[in-house]
């Protein structure tokens, strides 16, 4: 491998834990009794793909608009206006990559403004050679769009990258970019089929195994 590419929320950062507390707040706040699986298939969606399977998995009526604008208030507080803590292994996995000179890119499904934002109110934006956004690619998270891009602009290979993930919808879009795919799940576990894919899962960052 030549290149590193990585997700960013749930991955780097521990926002996921966030966005779901923030989500479940505006939730209860209008009175609405959520069903977490179709929260957690929308993991790794950027927002507009996140609309829709959130409208197709509770139903026309949902309020997402009503919804979306008490979450999304809240989630700016604890996540844009301060710091989100760092995964564990974040900061030594990437001295390991930058000491072996492997470009390295983060490729998430939030906003590339907005994701420039959290990394570096989080002190590690210096790291990356490239930062690509959701709002950057025409298709979301699972398509490959977001990590050709990004191999692109690090003028490597797919098949040359590590891609490292936590969800579900990231590790299908890596792996259908030809990527070698490091999953560390965060809210969910992998399930059977997903562990079938034959990708490495790891508990933490910094006990993942790659070749440098």
């Amino acid at each position: 491998m030549k290149a590193a590419i990585f997700d960013m929320d749930g991955l780097l950062l521990d926002s996921e834990k966030i966005c779901l507390d923030t989500f479940l707040a505006a939730c209860q706040s209008i009175g609405f009794e959520p069903d977490l699986k179709v929260y957690y298939s929308v993991i790794g969606c950027n927002p507009q793909k996140t609309k829709q399977l959130l409208i197709e998995g509770y139903g026309a009526d949902f309020p997402y608009d009503q919804i979306k604008a008490i979450w999304y208030a809240n989630y700016v507080k604890k996540a844009y206006d301060m710091p989100v803590p760092l995964m564990k292994g974040v900061v030594h996995l990437l001295d390991r990559l930058k000491t072996a000179r492997f470009p390295i890119a983060v490729a998430t499904s939030t906003s590339h403004s907005l994701a420039l934002i959290k990394l570096k109110n989080a002190n590690i934006l210096q790291y990356f050679d490239v930062v690509i956004g959701g709002d950057q690619v025409a298709k979301s998270k699972p398509f490959p769009d977001i990590y050709l891009k990004a191999a692109c602009q690090i003028k490597q290979n797919p098949s040359d990258c590590y891609a490292f993930e936590d969800s579900t919808n990231g590790v299908r879009a890596a792996l259908s970019a030809g990527m070698q795919v490091i999953q560390v799940p965060d809210l969910i576990s992998p399930n059977e089929e997903v562990r079938r894919w034959g990708h490495q899962i790891a508990r933490s960052l910094d006990t993942v195994v790659i070749d440098l």
